[in-house]
């Protein structure tokens, strides 16, 4: 049996409520009281031949608390007329937050647009947009609310974020809250004080003109005659000083491992990074690795192949090392197991590249195969190495 029963309003309503289409009309002063309620009524057929369970169901139609209830004329052959429901209304916002006890929640909505009204206007139009965000959001409604006025105030601040001085709003607050306060302060603030190149939370401070905590890159020098020191060395430098550092060598190794990255040979004009996985930001501004051939040495997975992607859209010279089809099927004793693919179209793979990122991809192979570096052979990673010395 499809009629409607009483619960089904419940639920209509409840889902009005939760795409924050209740929410947004308190903002917006949109009208969606009176509200017509999808009712299913049993056809005449069913009336004329369920009499009994069509009356009850009328019954229950009528009792329901708060719905408004109009009715229409049927005529039964033997028991002559009778009165059914044919639509049922609800007349007004109050009534549905009743029906769905959510009047609480209303009214700390109704203050979040008082508040805002009073202190940021220009806001008004995103909590029409996110309103469930915003109820979620209200216990820390004043103190987002202060942090925006604070920027108003000081524009591109120049101050880490643990300076900023708002009573009752620490730096671990704001940190936790970029996400958000990326949309406030893209609402209200003066456009020529945001820097839009610079996205999502690790550019937060950019974007806003906060100070951050300097990029550090970990790095080895791989030339014996560049290395003063009789140990292996082990350096790690801010991005900046990195940028300027412009060593005497003639090609670079990016290495995802820390142990390939420390057991890494003595080699002539080389030298060796300790990536980040996708964190290449930090290497954009050193110019000088653009006179160096630059070899990636990552995971033969999806998202090793996504990372080699990346970095060749800020080295287009980038070229990969041991991610090849040959690599992966001698160490298939060794295959892991990927948990999550990246399944996105990769522009910057060369063809063999490609097509091996495709079977992975496809699981041609085997389902989510992964072989993660330090699983390879370091007898494989040497003889590639010599090849690569020899062709130069």
């Amino acid at each position: 049996m499809s009629w409607t029963r009483p619960r089904d309003f419940r639920i209509q309503l409840e889902k009005l409520w939760e795409r924050g289409d209740m929410l947004s009309s308190l903002v917006t002063g949109e009208s969606l009281f009176p509200r017509r309620l999808i009712l299913k009524c049993p056809t005449s057929a069913e009336m004329a031949d369920r009499f009994d369970e069509v009356r009850a169901w009328v019954g229950e139609i009528r009792t329901v608390p708060h719905c408004r209830v109009e009715t229409r004329e049927f005529k039964h052959r033997i028991l002559g007329t009778n009165s059914v429901p044919a639509e049922v209304w609800i007349d007004s916002f109050d009534v549905a937050a009743t029906v769905i006890s959510k009047r609480k929640d209303a009214a700390r909505f109704v203050a979040l647009i008082e508040e805002t009204k009073q202190f940021q206007p220009k806001l008004l139009d995103w909590l029409a947009r996110r309103p469930m965000l915003a109820l979620a959001l209200a216990d820390d409604w004043s103190r987002l609310l202060e942090i925006v006025v604070w920027l108003q105030a000081h524009p591109r601040p120049g101050v880490y974020l643990r300076q900023v001085d708002i009573p009752g709003v620490h730096s671990k607050f704001i940190e936790a809250r970029r996400n958000v306060l990326t949309e406030l302060f893209d609402m209200v603030l003066d456009p020529e004080t945001v820097d839009f190149t610079a996205s999502g939370v690790n550019g937060f401070a950019t974007r806003y003109g906060f100070r951050d905590k300097p990029l550090r890159i970990r790095f080895r020098l791989l030339d014996p005659n560049q290395i003063p020191l009789t140990h292996v060395q082990d350096i790690t430098l801010d991005a900046a000083s990195f940028a300027q550092l412009n060593p005497m060598v003639s090609q670079v190794f990016i290495i995802e491992n820390e142990i390939n990255f420390l057991a890494f040979p003595l080699l002539k004009d080389s030298l060796v990074i300790f990536g980040s996985g996708y964190g290449f930001e930090m290497s954009r501004q050193a110019n000088w690795l653009l006179r160096c051939r630059i070899y990636y040495w990552g995971d033969i997975d999806t998202h090793g192949f996504a990372i080699l992607d990346q970095l060749r859209n800020q080295f287009a010279h980038v070229e990969s090392l041991l991610m090849d089809r040959a690599t992966l099927l001698k160490f298939e004793p060794l295959w892991g197991e990927e948990e999550k693919q990246t399944l996105r179209d990769l522009p910057r793979l060369t063809l063999e590249e490609l097509s091996l990122y495709n079977d992975l991809r496809d699981n041609r192979i085997r389902k989510n195969i992964r072989l993660e570096q330090e699983r390879i052979g370091f007898g494989w990673f040497e003889t590639a190495l010599k090849r690569l010395s020899d062709s130069r």
